[in-house]
């Protein structure tokens, strides 16, 4: 019966103890290799992005690079805006790839996830991050 009071200071003492904080991700290191953009015009102004890189410190570091892409190309096709879908992310042996899908126009569309071309253009060249 002596174990049931050291199971139960075992259990206060870990009470005590402050659980970690997260580490925001600005603060991770972060070494990342960009490796390439392959973009698919699907049908019209609907365009599907395919970006690879290593050292990315989460999900959010190959959607970025996804969306960079989207802003340039759209740039590029003579349009100022685009509207987010969809972007799946996978992770295998420290490869991150996202394939993202876009809407682009030239006026401002519907929907919660648009962005303003030329603005996240001068964001990702600000954060280096390359675009198609």
């Amino acid at each position: 019966m002596r174990a049931l009071p050291v199971i139960a200071a075992g259990l206060l003492l870990s009470a005590c103890l402050a659980p970690e904080e997260p580490v925001p991700i600005d603060q991770l290191p972060f070494d990342p290799t960009y490796q390439g953009v392959e973009t698919q015009l699907l049908d019209g102004d609907l365009v599907r992005f395919l970006v690879t890189m290593t050292g990315a410190r989460a999900p959010q570091d190959v959607i970025d690079y996804a969306e960079c892409a989207a802003a340039q190309y759209t740039l590029i096709r003579g349009y100022g805006f685009a509207r987010h879908l969809r972007t799946n992310v996978d992770e295998e042996d420290g490869i991150w790839t996202a394939d993202a899908v876009y809407t682009i126009s030239a006026s401002l569309p519907e929907g919660l996830k648009t962005l303003d071309a030329e603005i996240v253009v001068a964001n990702c060249a600000e954060r280096n991050i390359p675009m198609v």
